[in-house]
């Protein structure tokens, strides 16, 4: 099936500023074909107190889905939460919805994120007299950074291993509870500028397209906003002068060929990765790879196999819009 006839709407709406949600109508998206799975990857040590994790995701652009990077960053106010962004089964095609900022997590589709997105609310820490208090079991924090912790064990029971979608074949069937409505229909928060332009950068980023990737994208995962903007813009330039480069346009992402067939591994083998959690001033976790360090501008890797597809068509309509690398770590529910 070709991307010209996958895309049914996109609404674009000119909201970009921090305001209440319930006053900007967002961008609704809906696509045919299901998002890849979830990538397996590391999360990067967290840069300091303040910073909340938001899981990377899968977006949809001109030229198909692209992965935008897990990425710390600051919240827009004290208190407020992170409900991540989830694709859900509409009846004829996958809609996104877009993550948001409040007092509480709403529903995120089932999905497990990891990292304490494990379905169902957050296990990776807390509001408490203004502070944030992270919980080393689902998070990568190094103490001497990070001084507000405590050790919370958590366990998972989600059996949709990185399955990045709710409903549909072989989505997860996980339904919207009373209280993750109510935290919807609280007063809330669009993603930030940070996290907006995180996107934008990703999107101009060749190498995190899925049907250039297969579905493993090279930045997985960065340690924040300001870190991953020099590589995608590296990234970029080197696509541009490789463009010529370009597979046929009748090959196709190897992705697609299971597009709603997500690969059905179990979490509690990766909860046993897990980082455990030490009585030592600062805890040891393993060598992160594949994400950006704020001082660390390495040359990427050139990707030659972009697959063209046709521009997404645009159309009137009404709703609001907007998915990790090989192995979570850090789960939580």
């Amino acid at each position: 099936m070709q991307f010209s006839s996958s895309i049914r709407k996109v609404l674009i709406a000119a909201a970009l500023t921090l305001v209440p949600a319930s006053s900007f109508a967002g961008v609704l998206i809906s696509v045919n074909i299901a998002p890849p799975a979830l990538p397996v990857y590391t999360q990067p040590l967290c840069p300091g107190d303040g910073y909340l994790w938001t899981p990377g995701y899968w977006a949809w652009g001109p030229e198909g889905y692209y992965w935008v990077p897990g990425v710390w960053v600051r919240p827009p106010a004290v208190g407020v939460l992170w409900t991540p962004g989830y694709w859900g089964w509409g009846g004829s095609a996958f809609i996104f919805h877009a993550g948001y900022w409040g007092p509480h997590i709403g529903f995120y589709g089932g999905v497990n994120y990891g990292f304490g997105y494990g379905g169902v609310g957050y296990e990776g820490g807390y509001w408490n007299h203004g502070a944030f208090a992270y919980n080393r079991s689902v998070n990568n924090i190094n103490v001497v950074n990070v001084h507000n912790v405590y050790n919370k064990t958590v366990i998972v029971n989600n059996n949709y291993n990185r399955v990045s979608y709710n409903g549909g074949n072989g989505g997860v069937r996980a339904q919207e509870s009373t209280q993750e409505r109510t935290a919807f229909h609280e007063q809330h928060f669009q993603p930030t500028v940070n996290q907006q332009s995180h996107e934008q950068f990703a999107r101009q980023d060749r190498t995190q397209l899925a049907n250039v990737n297969n579905g493993r994208p090279q930045m997985a995962i960065a340690r924040t906003p300001e870190a991953y903007r020099p590589v995608a813009q590296q990234h970029a330039e080197n696509f541009n002068n490789n463009r010529g480069n370009a597979p046929q346009a009748n090959q196709r992402p190897a992705y697609q060929q299971n597009a709603q067939q997500p690969h059905p591994q179990a979490y509690a083998q990766q909860q046993q990765a897990r980082p455990q959690a030490q009585n030592s001033s600062q805890q040891a976790h393993p060598q992160q790879q594949n994400y950006a360090q704020p001082q660390n501008h390495e040359q990427p890797h050139q990707q030659n196999h972009e697959q063209p597809h046709a521009q997404p068509q645009e159309h009137q309509g009404g709703g609001g819009e907007h998915g990790h690398p090989e192995g979570h770590e850090g789960h939580g529910r």
